[in-house]
């Protein structure tokens, strides 16, 4: 057994479901899971303020009774395990931030013990999935959810690495993936000059096939890497946001890169995947690219 997982706690409800559902992907990785809460400093307390001892003690010790029944529900739920738990000083931000240069993946509630945003998300596993240096996968469902894996294709580097995390979840889980590409006028890929009259436009019908040979290449290469995944190729016209949240209903995981094909170069988390984070159904996992290289780099190797 190699690597580590990390899972964020704080001792609210959707933070024991995150570590429920951490738990169950560390058994299906066969990797350790890290149990992590942050102590930080009582809120509207200046800076210079000095706790006594007996405070810090007494937070000291809440932070332990969070970190122990987390562990104990991790290894309720996937006794073979390798569960350790950790309290780390400082806001839970930069904590998971920190954890994240070294884990495969951290994962965490929607919305903590002091965030009220209704459905909306948190700004934790907001910040986390903007600036984490690993995947992050955001539970916004106590229970374990069933079908399959619905992945976002747009043909960016973001892209690539999101498709190798769906396919790699899907065949642990013994489960289908959805590839869906949604698109618009708007959102493809200039067609180089082919007219004198209009240089850049498509012919009727050419545009929705520039789209699925898009999908297709985007996919070239996962049958022979995960044979036993079978994976419904889904091509929309029409917005992404709407297309992938609709299709969140059914499915057991939502994956998407950080940043897709249309985004501005230093934004760190795209429209789509904050839409995505914000308004699924399912648990989302967020995934970033690596920076774009030559021609044909983002393709699945």
């Amino acid at each position: 057994m190699s690597g580590f997982m990390v899972v964020g706690t704080d001792g609210s409800t959707p933070g024991l479901d995150a570590v429920t559902w951490a738990a169950r992907e560390a058994e299906l990785r066969r990797v350790a899971l890290r149990v992590v809460h942050a102590l930080a400093r009582p809120v509207h307390l200046p800076l210079d303020t000095v706790l006594p001892r007996a405070v810090r003690d007494h937070f000291r010790q809440e932070a332990d009774a969070v970190v122990e029944e987390a562990v104990l529900r991790a290894r309720t739920t996937a006794p073979g395990i390798d569960v350790a738990g950790l309290v780390r000083p400082g806001e839970a931000l930069t904590v998971l931030i920190q954890e994240s240069r070294t884990a495969e993946l951290v994962v965490v509630g929607h919305r903590g013990l002091n965030e009220f945003t209704g459905p909306l998300l948190g700004s934790t596993a907001t910040g986390l999935a903007a600036h984490a240096r690993c995947p992050v996968l955001v539970v916004r469902i106590p229970e374990a959810p069933v079908g399959p894996i619905v992945l976002g294709v747009d043909g960016s580097p973001a892209g690539s690495a999101a498709l190798r995390f769906a396919f790699e979840e899907a065949a642990a889980q013994k489960t289908r993936v959805v590839a869906l590409h949604a698109w618009t006028a708007w959102n493809s890929p200039m067609p180089p000059p082919t007219d004198a009259k209009e240089p850049y436009a498509y012919g009727p019908g050419l545009l929705a096939a520039e789209e699925e040979r898009l999908l297709a290449e985007t996919l070239a290469g996962t049958s022979d890497l995960y044979p036993d995944v079978k994976v419904e190729r889904r091509t929309v016209q029409g917005p992404t946001r709407p297309a992938l949240i609709e299709a969140s209903r059914t499915a057991r995981l939502t994956v998407v890169g950080s940043r897709g094909r249309g985004g501005f170069t230093g934004l760190l988390l795209g429209s789509v995947s904050q839409a995505v984070l914000h308004h699924a159904y399912s648990p989302v996992a967020v995934v970033r690219g690596r920076p774009p290289g030559p021609a044909g780099a983002n393709r699945l190797e």
